[in-house]
């Protein structure tokens, strides 16, 4: 049999499922996460996945894996020292970088600008120059490429980047002076930007190439011991990891582009709501993935997810395809505290994290979280992970009653004040892919998952207008149900930079099959049969004079028959959607990107007993829970037991081994044909 496993790591827990492709049975599987090494907790996982299953790791055909450890080494400065190779004259490139300035008109004052990931001393220089047209002005020297290397040398970097100008159209100068780095620096990590970002612009090819050599020792090191160990347990399949933009990678490509990971972890959640969207019959979907550190949030329209050409983390923005995905200081494990000046309640973005936890895990923690506040109004029950993982009760309610004494209310109104401000700050970011972004929420249904995300989405879905309010299947593991359901993925990309009255359909054609051809080689390479191979285009698009592009997906069969001017048609379209206004400037061509597409897993989900519309036979007892200023009596369900038609009234709580789903009052829950619940007003 085939068995396919998807690991996505979270802040708090890392979650497992094991898919049987013959049966289409799964398994699923929730551990505490392990900061200092997160392999430890994956492997913990595995052994207790394949100890349910009743199988071995040797029979494991495919791990797929989503992963935070690319995002923690920024986020938390943990990145490689990298030394810097430009061309005479660009040593301070990353310093001055763009003249943008964070927040308002006056933001300058007190923002601390953050450090370049290559220090200035760091950054050598190096003669030559090949120019705009891609053609050789000066030759580089040896003597001098030498000298340069061994100030590097000497200065202990652990990596290496060579950013050389014009490099994009022609590698040679940098391709001669890895040549001479690897000679002189052997087993340094060395990243190109010609081979990392063939884009124009020097500055975001500079600081990607530079990023992807600052996370590329730790990523190296995670991926081959985490392999290594793998295999130690018989595991002889491939491991695959979820790059930034949904798609896979193999883990041999991650070590040496590690940067398409930086946005592995929030990605799994997308590709998991896209499946369960598709089998619901949904195709507008806003996504709610709530988890003990943090939220993320993304917008799907008509089946597709928006994706950006650049890749956020902290104060970081590099140019790699990523999801449109936002992240806020909300989670299961946010910290409440009242600061002494203002005396006001806030809420995260402190966390409590895996270690120690919420209060309520009794596992030392002390300080009040939105899960502390969840338990005390009863939105939780007495157990988490079907019983195995009892909730300190008292605890929780000790530390919200610090809350309420600092606040000067009573217990219950400060554990809901907690909840509504995680709720309010979640409600943010949904505004910033949707409103902000020119669509209506109203439109869309929201889709709660992660540990927290169902107790959530109802009260984020009144305030965001979008129904019904989905809590899907199995949403604790969703992320990696993701994993398990995407499909490899790998991009070229190319600059041009032409206006349309200096090219023609033939050569952007042209261009495209040579770059289709590279990218299916790639996935060809990484074991994916060649029949399964599909291919898709993107080419960014601007008004002559612009400093900003769109990315528009385009068709090479309708350019072939009806050439470009289809696309400049779709490009003024969403021009005027995005800002309102065209302009009458000539259009220009800037990037062209081919990707190329291993084959979807045909996975399709369990179909549930009809039942009768009546959830009683899966009500296990009544409960009571605070809401709307008092007490309710409410009823706790075994979503197991639920079938299909069954309406839950609220409210109520749903339980499963991997999460709990609240349903408010004034509400109710449908459930469907294949599990997921439906929640509208009632």
């Amino acid at each position: 049999m085939a068995y396919r496993l998807g690991v996505d790591v979270g802040g708090t827990f890392t979650d497992l499922l094991l898919f049987d492709e013959a049966s289409g049975s799964f398994w699923r599987h929730k551990t505490p996460s392990t900061p200092h090494d997160s392999s430890q907790g994956v492997l913990v996982g595995v052994d207790a996945i394949c100890e349910s299953a009743g199988i071995t790791p040797g029979d494991i055909d495919i791990l797929l894996h989503g992963t935070t450890v690319a995002t923690n080494a920024v986020l938390e400065g943990k990145g490689a020292r990298v030394g810097l190779i430009v061309t005479d004259g660009y040593r301070q490139v990353l310093q001055i970088a763009r003249s943008l300035v964070p927040g308002g008109l006056a933001a300058w004052i007190i923002w601390p600008k953050p450090q370049p990931l290559a220090a200035l001393e760091d950054t050598v220089e190096v003669a030559g120059r090949i120019n705009a047209k891609g053609e050789e002005v000066r030759p580089v020297d040896e003597a001098d490429i030498r000298a340069a290397v061994q100030i590097l040398k000497d200065e202990g970097v652990e990596a290496v980047t060579v950013s050389l100008m014009n490099a994009y159209l022609n590698g040679a100068h940098e391709l001669r002076v890895a040549a001479i780095v690897a000679e002189m620096m052997p087993g340094v990590p060395l990243s190109l930007s010609h081979e990392v970002l063939p884009e124009m612009q020097e500055y975001e090819r500079t600081l990607t190439t530079v990023a992807n050599a600052a996370v590329r020792p730790v990523v190296s090191r995670y991926v081959r011991n985490l392999r290594e160990q793998l295999r130690g347990r018989g595991m002889a399949g491939r491991l695959a990891l979820l790059r930034s933009d949904g798609g896979l990678m193999t883990s041999e490509k991650s070590e040496e582009h590690p940067v398409s990971l930086l946005m592995s972890g929030p990605a799994g959640g997308v590709t998991g709501a896209l499946w369960v969207a598709k089998n619901a019959g949904l195709g507008n979907i806003l996504t709610l993935d709530v988890g003990g550190t943090s939220t993320d949030v993304a917008l799907i329209e008509h089946g597709e997810p928006r994706r950006t050409r650049t890749t956020d983390v902290g104060h970081l923005s590099v140019r790699a395809s990523s999801l449109d995905v936002k992240t806020v200081g909300a989670g299961g494990g946010s910290i409440a505290y009242v600061p002494e000046l203002t005396k006001a309640l806030r809420v995260g973005p402190q966390s409590a994290g895996a270690v120690p936890g919420p209060v309520a895990y009794g596992k030392g923690g002390t300080q009040p979280t939105v899960t502390d506040a969840n338990v005390v109004l009863g939105y939780l029950p007495e157990a988490l992970l079907g019983g195995t993982f009892k909730l300190d009760r008292a605890g929780a309610t000790a530390a919200v009653q610090t809350i309420a004494d600092a606040l000067g209310i009573g217990l219950y109104e400060a554990a809901r004040g907690i909840i509504d401000i995680a709720n309010e700050n979640m409600f943010g970011a949904l505004r910033m892919i949707s409103v902000q972004q020119g669509y209506d929420p109203r439109d869309f249904a929201l889709m709660g998952f992660g540990g927290a995300g169902p107790l959530h989405v109802n009260a984020v879905a009144r305030l965001m207008g979008s129904y019904p309010a989905v809590s899907p299947v199995s949403p604790g593991v969703l992320c990696a149900l993701g994993d398990v359901t995407t499909r490899m993925r790998t991009e070229a990309a190319r600059s041009l930079s032409k206006r349309l009255s200096q090219t023609s359909a033939e050569e952007i054609i042209g261009l495209l099959d040579e770059m289709a051809a590279q990218t299916r080689g790639e996935l060809v390479e990484g074991g994916v049969p060649e029949h399964e191979v599909s291919a898709v285009f993107e080419i960014d698009v601007r008004y002559h004079g612009q400093a900003f592009e769109v990315p528009m997906l385009i068709d090479l069969d309708v350019l072939r028959s009806e050439g470009l001017g289809p696309l400049t048609q779709r490009f003024d379209d969403e021009h005027r959607r995005l800002f309102t206004f065209n302009m009458d400037s000539e259009h220009e061509l800037v990037n062209l990107r081919a990707v190329a597409l291993g084959l979807a897993p045909a996975l399709t989900p369990a179909q549930l007993e009809q039942g009768d519309g009546n959830p009683a036979a899966a009500k296990l007892r009544d409960h009571e829970i605070w809401m709307d200023g008092g007490i309710q009596q409410g009823a706790i369900y075994d979503r197991s037991k639920l079938r299909a038609g069954d309406i839950i009234p609220g409210p109520a709580i749903v339980i499963e081994m991997d999460s709990t789903t609240l349903i408010e009052t004034h509400h109710a829950g449908t459930v469907d044909a294949v599990g997921n619940i439906l929640i509208m007003p009632a």
